[in-house]
C-alpha cells in the first residue's frame, strides 16, 4: 500500500478530538515551542522554512507531549503500583520527569549502548535506571518482562492512544503558530509523533502535506508501508538513535497509512550535516533523530517543488557532546575547511622551516603535525610529516597545495 490510501476510519487508534482533549490536558505544563522562520535555511532548501523546535522542552525533546498525557489519563490503581518504560533516551527522560513531578515510582529500562548523557539525565529526573540488552527491542523486552513480575504499568514510547494524541499537540499548535502552513516534515521512528500530528493536520487543513523521514539504515515504516504491515528489520546502528526502531508501531501503522502523502529516506553523513548547519546557521542544537526532517530538505528529498511554506520538526537536542565533537570534525573536513597533507622532507635543518613559511603565507592554520622517519616508503636522509590544516575551504586547499608544488615539496592529501 502507499502513503494516503485510507483504512476506515474506525480502525484508526486516534481521532482528531483525542488529540485537542489531549493538548487541553497537557498545555498548562508543556512548553509551546516556536516555531520560527529561518531565513537561512529557507535560501538554503528553496522553502520557506519554519522550525518547530521541540529540542527546547524540559527534558530535550518532544516525548514529554505524550508520556504527559498518558500519565494524567492513568487510573489510580495504575498509578498506585508505579510505572515503567523502555527506552533509548527521550521517553525515558520524559516519564522520569513527569511521572516523578506526580509522585509516581518510576523504573526505566534503557539499551546499554544509550549515550551516557541520557542516562544521567534519566536518573537525575528520579528513575531508577537499569540498563539491558544491545539495542531497543531487548530493552523493551526486559521492560515488559519487570512489568508482569512487579505489577508495574508499562508507559509505551510510541504504540499507545494516549501518547499518539499527545504527540499530536505539536500539529494543533502548527496550525496557530504558521498560517497559510503548505506542508509539514516530521521524523519517523514508531510513528506515534507522525500518527498524532497527521492526524490533527489532516483533519483540521487537509490541504497540508505531511512526509515523513526515516534514516536509511532502519526506514521500518516504510517497509511496513510496502509490505502492507508491519515488519520486524535487522538492527542497526544509527547516529538518529532517537528514532532506531526495528519495527513500526501496530497503532501507528494505520494513522500513517491514512494522514501520511510520503516518506523518504536520508544516510547518516546527510544528518550529521543537518546537525552542524542547524548548529551553525541557526544555533539550535539537535540530535540525529531531532535533524533528520531537515536533512531531507536540504537534500532535496521530498516532492516539495518549492516555494512552500513548510514547517520543519526539529524534535530533540540530546546529542551526546562526544559524538558531536566528532561530527563537527567529519563535517569540517566535507565542507574542505579542515584537511590532512603528507608532505615529504629532506632531514636537514630549515626543510620544516621552508615548509611552514609556505603554509603560513597561504593563511593556512596548522592544527596538528606528526612525523615520521621510517614508515611510508621514507628514503634515508628524508622525512614524512602530517600536517592537519585549518583551511578556508578547497579553493584555499588547492592554493595552498600549489604553492608546495611550485616550492618542490612532494605531498598528498590524506583526507
Amino acid at each position: 500500500m502507499t502513503p494516503g490510501t485510507a483504512p476506515a476510519p474506525a480502525t484508526l487508534a486516534i481521532t482528531v478530538q483525542d488529540v485537542q482533549a489531549a493538548y487541553a490536558r497537557i498545555r498548562g505544563s508543556i512548553y509551546r515551542s516556536p516555531a520560527s522562520y529561518s531565513a537561512a535555511l529557507s535560501a538554503l532548501t528553496g522553502q520557506s522554512v519554519f522550525l518547530k523546535l521541540d529540542n527546547l522542552q524540559r527534558t530535550g525533546a518532544f516525548k514529554e507531549r505524550g508520556a504527559l498525557n498518558k500519565i494524567l489519563t492513568l487510573r489510580p490503581e495504575e498509578t498506585s503500583r508505579g510505572v515503567i518504560a523502555a527506552s533509548a533516551g527521550n521517553h525515558a527522560q520524559a516519564v522520569a520527569f513527569h511521572a516523578a513531578a506526580h509522585g509516581l515510582k518510576v523504573r526505566i529500562v534503557m539499551p546499554e549502548t544509550t549515550p551516557l548523557n541520557k542516562v544521567s539525565r534519566t536518573a537525575g529526573f528520579g528513575a531508577e535506571v537499569l540498563l539491558h540488552g544491545a539495542n531497543y527491542d531487548e530493552a523493551y523486552a526486559e521492560a515488559l518482562l519487570l512489568s508482569e513480575q512487579h505489577g508495574l504499568t508499562f508507559l509505551h514510547p510510541f504504540d499507545d492512544a494516549a501518547v499518539i494524541a499527545g504527540q499530536g499537540s505539536i500539529g494543533l499548535e502548527l496550525l496557530e503558530q504558521v498560517p497559510h502552513l503548505d506542508a509539514v516534515v516530521v521524523p519517523i521512528g514508531g510513528g506515534g509523533l507522525i500518527g498524532g500530528v497527521g492526524c490533527a493536520l489532516k483533519e483540521l487543513q487537509p490541504s497540508v502535506r505531511v512526509i515523513g523521514v526515516q534514516t536509511e539504515r532502519l526506514p521500518s515504516m516504510l517497509r511496513a508501508l510496502e509490505q502492507g504491515g508491519p515488519v520486524t528489520l535487522a538492527s542497526e546502528a544509527t547516529i538518529a538513535d532517537g528514532i532506531a526502531v526495528r519495527r513500526a508501531g501496530t497503532l501507528t501503522y494505520p494513522l500513517v497509512e491514512r494522514y501520511v502523502d510520503e516518506i523518504v529516506t536520508v544516510e547518516e553523513e546527510e544528518i550529521a550535516q543537518a546537525i552542524l548547519v542547524l548548529l551553525e546557521s541557526e544555533k539550535t542544537l539537535a540530535e540525529g533523530a531531532g535533524a533528520i526532517a531537515l536533512a531531507a530538505l536540504l537534500q532535496a528529498k521530498t516532492s516539495l517543488t518549492g516555494g512552500e511554506r513548510t514547517a520543519v520538526l526539529v524534535c530533540g537536542g540530546n546529542i551526546d557532546v562526544s559524538l558531536l565533537a566528532m561530527m563537527i570534525e567529519r563535517g569540517l573536513v566535507k565542507d574542505g575547511r579542515r584537511t590532512r597533507l603528507r608532505i615529504h622532507l629532506t632531514d636537514r635543518p630549515g626543510a620544516l622551516h621552508g615548509m611552514t613559511r609556505i603554509l603560513a603565507d597561504a593563511r593556512a592554520n596548522i592544527v596538528e603535525t606528526s612525523y615520521d622517519r621510517a614508515y611510508y616508503g621514507v628514503n634515508l636522509g628524508n622525512t614524512v610529516i602530517d600536517v592537519t590544516l585549518e583551511t578556508r575551504g578547497p579553493a584555499h586547499i588547492a592554493e595552498m597545495r600549489a604553492a608546495l608544488s611550485a616550492a618542490g615539496y612532494r605531498h598528498e592529501r590524506i583526507n
